[in-house]
């Protein structure tokens, strides 16, 4: 979607004060573009819509983990929800506190557990009975404790892509209230844990606020006997546009429904997609235009291999030229050059007429995209480039890679 930090001026599109196509002339496509701009006024609004719950912001490092990006939020003040070790050790290195850091995950390898205490990770939001007592036993090996938050799946269905729904039965996240209640009843058993929080969170892209509510209702009516856990982790989830006319709710609807469950408790909030999805662009070049079988397709430098949400959810971004045109408008299918059929960036795209060489921009690509590239076909991954907080300038924070990148760690 077109916002403040991404919008035309005199036909022209801009990241902020920079055009567009002065980053890709220089860069080359296909290329990533960041506005640190956008990603602090997101962080802004989160923390307005919020401002009656006044959660403490750890923000999900997996929707884009990026140092540059990383070093802003934590620089304004926002913790880290990491998923794996390796997010640990990108959050630490931009500057982190390990305090501020979540470690989250279903699947924590004793290596990360034993990594994550080692530097005094914050939070461990737990999913599995075994989980803690393998903190319990690495903790009493290194002399120390871990602040425990059980994340419950509360079998409360999302609306929302199946691919991105987590709290119902049949995922694989979280333990159910009866486990959770039989950890609490034992919390004896693991002397090196603090069992001080609950963590809930359902699913990402919510479409309303009534599966939330009664998620953390769920979670609120299982730690009502302990008085010591007075602190209840939302999780993230808030939704994003990715289509012009797409009716969601707005964040500060989520928080009015949540305010009167939540008094009285520490909240933690850990948004991802929310900061930085719109506040990124993914922009490619034309490389053929193809009629065929009565459509018309544009094959362009950009694929699943950067982008490979419409590949794996059928995922919808806006797609639009660097350059307006007033042109009459046909439907076209944008597609990358990767030997799949799934290789579609777009179809039926209501674009003027375009020719090879010139260049198109697909909207809200900051979430979810640069983080699950790959380099399937022995594609090289793109570089990534910042556009500065104030707007007025610009550079790459990670420069594209090679072949020889490609073969660098084989033998």
């Amino acid at each position: 979607m077109l916002n403040e930090s991404f919008a035309y001026k005199n036909n022209t599109l801009y990241c902020d004060s920079i055009a567009v196509a002065e980053i890709a002339t220089q860069v080359g496509t296909p290329v990533y573009i960041y506005s640190l701009k956008r990603v602090l006024a997101n962080l802004n609004r989160l923390k307005a819509a919020f401002h009656d719950i006044q959660p403490h912001i750890h923000y999900s490092a997996k929707a884009n983990a990026n140092l540059s990006i990383l070093r802003t939020i934590i620089h304004a003040g926002v913790g880290i929800d990491a998923v794996s070790g390796g997010e640990i050790f990108r959050a630490l290195r931009a500057g982190a506190k390990a305090e501020n850091i979540v470690f989250a995950g279903v699947g924590k390898s004793p290596s990360e557990l034993r990594y994550a205490l080692e530097q005094g990770v914050g939070w461990f939001n737990v999913e599995n009975v075994r989980e803690c007592q393998l903190i319990n036993d690495i903790a009493a090996e290194l002399g120390t404790s871990a602040q425990i938050a059980l994340r419950l799946n509360p079998e409360v269905t999302a609306n929302t892509h199946p691919y991105i729904a987590t709290g119902h039965g049949g995922a694989k996240f979280g333990l159910t209230a009866e486990v959770i209640s039989g950890l609490l009843a034992h919390r004896k058993e693991y002397p090196h844990l603090r069992f001080a929080g609950i963590h809930v969170h359902i699913g990402s892209q919510l479409h309303d606020t009534e599966g939330t509510v009664k998620a953390v209702e769920i979670a609120l009516e299982l730690i009502a006997p302990y008085s010591d856990i007075r602190t209840v982790n939302i999780g993230g989830g808030l939704p994003v546009g990715y289509q012009m006319k797409e009716a969601l709710p707005e964040w500060k609807s989520f928080a009015e429904a949540l305010a009167p469950l939540l008094q009285g408790y520490d909240v933690l909030l850990e948004p991802g997609r929310s900061i930085i999805a719109d506040a990124g662009i993914l922009v490619s070049e034309i490389l053929y235009v193809k009629q065929q079988a009565g459509e018309i397709f544009y094959i362009v430098d950009a694929s699943m291999t950067e982008l490979i949400r419409p590949a794996l959810y059928g995922a919808h971004h806006e797609i639009v030229p660097l350059k307006q045109s007033n042109g009459d408008l046909h439907p076209v299918n944008i597609v990358g050059p990767v030997c799949e059929t799934a290789d579609v960036l777009g179809k039926a795209v209501l674009l003027p007429e375009m020719q090879p060489s010139d260049l198109l921009a697909v909207l809200t690509s900051g979430a979810y995209g640069m983080v699950m590239a790959s380099n399937y076909n022995a594609r090289p991954r793109p570089p990534e480039v910042m556009v500065s907080e104030d707007g007025a300038s610009w550079s790459i924070t990670r420069p594209r890679e090679t072949w020889d990148d490609l073969v660098r760690l084989e033998s």
